[in-house]
């Protein structure tokens, strides 16, 4: 196969792999100050703000290495990812690079989890947001702020992908600007110089004045590693946006090379100072939350809402993202054969239409079932897709084992983005990602997570491998 015949094979153009084509009928409608905020705002999730309270309390200051050690597994399979997207940007990303280089059946399951993920996504955030909502205008009940959240973000995706990218690039910038002032403020008080601060300002102390550093012992480090696992997914987004930017390769190159402090800042930056601010042990956190509770403690009024205007921002992101996204994998798995040929189909606009909707009708009925089968089919949904997460970074890292060589033969000039100390880096993080998946069997807590999503997985690779299989018998007939 030629370097022309595994690009077109991936669903990319036949031309400059990262120019954008009008082949496969998208549009670079994304500018680049939508992808860097996109790429910022990727790893900022709700569940950063609303999670990180239950890790606290299982691990206490501990919590800090748990983020370090995930944030780690994260940087290193961004790079993994960015070394393949750099090369070839692509709006299938891991899936189509999966195709390419473990087989057909790798790019179908991976790609159908990844859109069965965020589509459940979908659900979990207009629910959460429509909480919000109701809140402040408890006339109108939660089910309908899920219908009216949704409806709004799906006519966004469907105008132009610029409109997503100009919706996120605001959405994001308020997360990264309202993180940003809290460490800032948060660091502050911590060493006493936040004039007017009702915190006492005692420093580095919290950190080990209740029980020590690890007060529960270095298991629970583990445990607090399953659960904020779950709140890094969204940094690989980026790798799928950029087939529809200005300048595919720059804008990949940069969202890889900036990921280290993105997560230092975002994620370790604001822990720390919640756990400089109150002791891990204080009930507020658990009570009212890590983010309310330390800025309770440094006496700034109105904490909850505020807290919930940035929450409702980073739900509405991740929700518009993830319609973003599913449409996306949709679109990739639809030019290559492997879904629905009409969701290889993009409008005038550049927007694959049939895509969209199709994600979003499945968003819908997950919201649905939210409502009316909550502890039994959307619990299913939930939970069987709850590693979906884990299955894809692993996939990347064997992805990124074969692809190296494919590149190096085809095209060397385009490895512009290497992963560092390959392969034997490769290889520890996917012995890091399999050893988390392993201790989730072990953990009562998230046995049935693993276990469901790894018999969807099993299903979903058993269809690809059937259809893989009666493609090659048809060809050879």
């Amino acid at each position: 196969m030629t370097t022309q015949q595994s690009l077109q094979r991936e669903g990319g153009a036949a031309g400059e792999p990262g120019t954008p084509q009008s082949s496969d009928g998208l549009k670079a409608g994304l500018k680049n100050r939508h992808l860097s905020m996109i790429a910022i705002g990727g790893v900022i999730g709700a569940g950063l703000f609303v999670g990180s309270s239950g890790g606290i309390a299982k691990a206490g200051p501990a919590i800090l290495v748990s983020y370090l050690l995930v944030g780690a597994m994260v940087v290193f399979v961004m790079r993994m990812l960015g070394e393949m997207a750099a090369a070839s940007p692509n709006s299938g990303s891991f899936s189509a690079y999966a195709d390419r280089a473990l087989g057909r059946w790798a790019g179908f399951s991976i790609g159908w989890l990844y859109w069965f993920f965020w589509v459940v996504v979908l659900a979990v955030e207009a629910t959460a947001g429509a909480v919000i909502l109701e809140g402040w205008i408890p006339a109108v009940p939660q089910w309908a702020w899920a219908l009216i959240v949704m409806v709004v973000l799906t006519a966004t995706n469907l105008a132009s992908v610029s409109s997503y990218g100009e919706f996120e690039f605001w959405f994001a910038g308020i997360k990264v600007v309202a993180i940003g002032a809290f460490v800032v403020i948060g660091l502050l008080a911590v060493f006493g110089f936040l004039p007017g601060s009702d915190n006492p300002g005692a420093g580095l102390a919290h950190l080990t004045d209740a029980g020590g550093f690890m007060p529960n012992g270095a298991g629970a480090i583990l445990t607090g590693v399953l659960m904020v696992v779950f709140s890094f997914m969204g940094s690989e987004i980026v790798t799928l946006a950029a087939g529809e930017s200005e300048d595919p390769r720059r804008a990949v190159t940069k969202a890889t090379n900036s990921v280290i402090w993105r997560i230092a800042v975002f994620y370790l930056g604001s822990i720390f100072v919640v756990l400089t601010l109150l002791p891990w042990n204080d009930e507020s956190i658990v009570e009212k939350g890590s983010y309310v509770a330390a800025l309770d403690s440094i006496g700034i009024p109105h904490a909850g809402q505020i807290m919930n205007v940035i929450v409702l921002t980073a739900v509405l992101s991740c929700l518009n993202s993830g319609l973003y996204t599913a449409s996306r994998m949709a679109f990739s798995l639809g030019e290559r054969g492997d879904a629905p040929r009409a969701f290889a189909k993009a409008n005038a606009k550049g927007v694959p239409t049939a895509a969209i909707l199709a994600s979003v009708a499945f968003g819908f009925a997950a919201v649905y079932f939210n409502y009316a089968f909550k502890d039994t089919v959307f619990d299913f949904l939930l939970s069987s897709s709850g590693a979906v997460a884990l299955f894809v970074w692993l996939v990347i890292c064997f992805t990124q084992l074969r692809m190296r060589g494919i590149l190096l033969r085809e095209v060397p000039e385009k490895l512009t983005v290497r992963m560092w100390l390959f392969p034997y880096l490769t290889w520890a993080t996917a012995a890091m990602i399999t050893f988390v998946l392993g201790y989730m069997v072990y953990d009562k807590d998230n046995r049935e997570v693993v276990l469901l999503s790894t018999l969807v997985a099993a299903i979903v690779v058993a269809v690809g491998v059937v259809l893989d299989r009666t493609r090659k018998a048809r060809l050879r007939a």
